[in-house]
């Protein structure tokens, strides 16, 4: 007996059509080409209206934002589905939900679930039973596949020859290798970071008198690593990304991040990006390549970092100096709990106030005490040591202002030898092309034309 009825046959055929990535689709064209083929199939078991849903192409059957497959479960619970057609069950779903919620709503509404190997009722126990074991062995078959792909990419990852993308400063070498840029002006603009840094102790502040000194860093196109890098003002975050990557250390690290996972409104919430501390990072390769600072360095700077924290969260850090009369703030610690001491002012005059015990117990404050006595102590103590070497500290801070203007200087001269070098070269493009043809040399005349007002202003 036949599964196929005239109740079906009155309502539509659904064909599902998915591939999983986009290279699929650029490459593999016999696969969609079958699964379009099943509308042929549909035709022939006896459905006169059929209809393809096809929005999940490139989209990953074990993902979460599967718009074809949502309008598909909307389809058939409103009872116009007679069969859903795919070529096999892996195309429908790789996750055990979306299978069994597939189903579910198929036994429901009497819906057909037809596949190159058969024809399935959802109503029928051995039907249904088939119909879950094709949707288990669907999702076991992408779990295997994904561990296989990620222990070969930590495999490759130990040796330190899985390079993916490199930051600015460094350029790819054959598939697996990595040096410095060989560019002049990116190496010497990255080491300035390092520099105004080990001066400043402070992210912030280091991104400030970048944009002040109107000083361009370097940073990856867009557009892929064949388009090297593009200069523009930065932004915190940049800064901030080139004192905290430790590939500028001459180390390779991979598994810096991870993912969490959590169920909001009933669905699942994939965070990337997550960052782990370096004692969890998959692979940690030192003197890997050539480094812009060492490893001491980089770590010390992550330290600076750390510290200069003023969030609740770096209960440890002693937190940036801020605005106040008080000369200790985030470097005193209460002698009876050990928690770091708060400032209160009242007009211009400071105490340092423990907070810890009430905050947390419920208990009285351990300690309040006046901020200009202790200030007062440790300030004399702080000149008496450093008076024998007041003539040596001025002429170091003379001589790193010096540095530093020299350092800025040197940016903005090789900033306008390559402006100039690019408005040659915009100069030669125009003088190639045929005058006549304006098309063309209108539009090099104001690529030249521009490049020449980048020379002035530099």
């Amino acid at each position: 007996m036949t599964k196929i009825t005239t109740e079906h046959l009155a309502r539509n055929a659904c064909v599902y059509i998915r591939q999983s990535t986009a290279d699929q689709l650029a490459h593999n064209h016999e696969s969609r080409r079958r699964q379009y083929g099943l509308v042929d199939r549909a035709k022939q078991l006896g459905w006169s209206n059929v209809e393809v849903i096809d929005d999940d192409l490139g989209r990953s059957g074990g993902g979460i934002a599967r718009p074809g497959f949502e309008r598909l479960l909307a389809t058939i619970c409103d009872g116009r589905v007679g069969a859903v057609l795919a070529i096999e069950a892996s195309r429908l779903a790789r996750n055990g939900r979306d299978w069994h919620t597939l189903i579910e709503f198929c036994g429901l509404v009497g819906t057909l679930i037809v596949d190159e190997d058969g024809i399935y009722d959802p109503r029928h126990p051995n039907d249904r039973l088939l119909l879950g074991m094709k949707g288990t062995m669907s999702e076991l078959e992408l779990s295997m596949f994904r561990q296989r792909s990620q222990e070969a990419l930590k495999q490759k990852a130990r040796r330190g020859a899985l390079v993916l993308g490199v930051a600015a400063g460094y350029v790819k070498i054959g598939r697996d290798r990595i040096e410095k840029n060989p560019d002049k002006r990116v190496q010497d603009a990255l080491q300035l970071v390092f520099t105004k840094f080990a001066e400043l102790q402070s992210a912030r502040q280091v991104h400030i008198w970048l944009r002040e000194e109107r000083i361009e860093l370097p940073v990856k196109s867009r557009q892929g690593e064949a388009h090297g890098v593009v200069w523009r003002l930065p932004a915190y975050n940049i800064v901030h990304n080139i004192l905290t990557n430790p590939i500028y250390a001459g180390a390779y690290a991979f598994g810096r991040t991870t993912s969490r996972v959590s169920v909001k409104g009933g669905r699942k919430h994939v965070r990337r990006g997550v960052q782990k501390p370096m004692a969890e990072w998959d692979v940690l390769i030192k003197d890997h390549h050539t480094a812009y600072i060492t490893w001491d360095e980089f770590e010390r700077n992550l330290e600076v970092i750390a510290n200069n924290a003023t969030g609740m969260s770096s209960a440890l850090a002693r937190g940036a100096a801020r605005k106040g009369e008080l000369l200790l703030p985030g470097l005193l610690r209460c002698g009876h709990c050990g928690r770091k001491l708060h400032v209160h002012y009242s007009g211009k005059i400071g105490r340092y106030n423990c907070y810890g015990a009430r905050t947390n117990h419920g208990a009285a404050r351990c300690i309040s005490i006046s901020g200009l006595s202790i200030d007062t102590a440790i300030s004399n103590e702080v000149l008496r040591v450093l008076k024998p070497l007041g003539i040596e500290a001025a002429l170091r801070a003379i001589e790193a202002q010096s540095s530093t203007t020299t350092a800025a200087e040197r940016q903005l001269e090789l900033s306008l030898q390559q402006a100039r070098y690019e408005a040659a070269h915009a100069r030669r493009q125009y003088d190639a092309v045929d005058p006549a043809n304006r098309l063309v040399a209108s539009e090099l005349e104001r690529r030249w034309n521009e490049a020449l007002q980048a020379v002035a202003k530099l």
